[in-house]
């Protein structure tokens, strides 16, 4: 296990294959600012360069997630995108390496965003979620008022958008927002549970689902499979997959190369 801190805003550390990225601006509950934004967009690279990691976990540290934009910063940094990447680098960028997101407390504005550009969510049953731009004169465009309507029933989705209403975990848990709700302080080791679980499959076939559910959103099925095909043909005649099968018949658990 190593930790870098050469980045205060950000910390990483490694574990066992996982890039854990904590957002580490707890004074004003981890909100983003340009430096925490490059930092994070630098995790992210670090994540998808680097062959022995395979999974992201985004968190935030002092007990919460992330308030969103630095309002303050606002004025003199504006939207604190990097490049095409988006908010933090996150939201608008295409990634090949799935990123889960652990979530104590507030998950609010921005914050939400980066929870919602993630592939997973482990969260606390005490964390909840908003988008209150509307009530700043502003609006969810870094994925919030694209994503969320597609993540939950669409009246509520529209009430959380419109009204600045907040959402409790145990709340989103129950509509499938939130894939592992946890006790207080631990969803960061719910999130490594889901990674531990991503991590026992072939990573050229987790990269390679991620990308086909992300290229075909919104295609019909015709549409869909003319997409997909070109992507997954090749995964059949990996190294991977013949381990995958061999394993299977010997009842065995696969030994990964790739």
């Amino acid at each position: 296990m190593s930790t870098n801190t050469t980045e205060q805003a950000v910390l990483t550390e490694r574990r066992d294959g996982v890039l854990v990225i904590t957002l580490n601006r707890p004074h004003v509950r981890n909100a983003i600012d340009q430096a925490l934004a490059d930092a994070v967009d630098a995790a992210l690279t670090l994540l998808e360069d680097d062959p022995g990691l395979d999974v992201g976990i985004l968190t935030g540290a002092g007990g919460h997630f992330c308030s969103g934009m630095d309002l303050k910063a606002f004025p003199s940094e504006g939207v604190p995108r990097v490049a095409d990447r988006g908010l933090a680098g996150l939201t608008r960028a295409r990634r090949s390496k799935p990123v889960i997101a652990a979530v104590e407390g507030a998950a609010v504005a921005g914050g939400f965003e980066l929870v919602l550009a993630c592939d997973l969510v482990a969260a606390a049953r005490t964390a909840f979620f908003a988008l209150p731009e509307v009530a700043r004169g502003l609006v969810a465009s870094e994925g919030g008022a694209i994503r969320l309507p597609r993540r939950l029933p669409h009246h509520l989705a529209m009430e959380l958008l419109l009204t600045a209403s907040p959402l409790p975990a145990a709340d989103a848990a129950r509509h499938g927002l939130v894939n592992q709700l946890t006790d207080e302080g631990e969803a960061l080791d719910g999130a490594l549970a889901l990674a531990a679980r991503i991590r026992a499959n072939s990573p050229q076939a987790v990269r390679i689902t991620r990308r086909v559910v992300n290229a075909t959103g919104g295609f019909d099925d015709h549409a869909a499979f003319t997409v997909q095909d070109p992507l997954t043909a090749p995964v059949f005649r990996t190294d991977a997959a013949a381990e995958g099968t061999r394993a299977f018949c010997e009842k065995r658990p696969p030994a990964w190369t790739s």
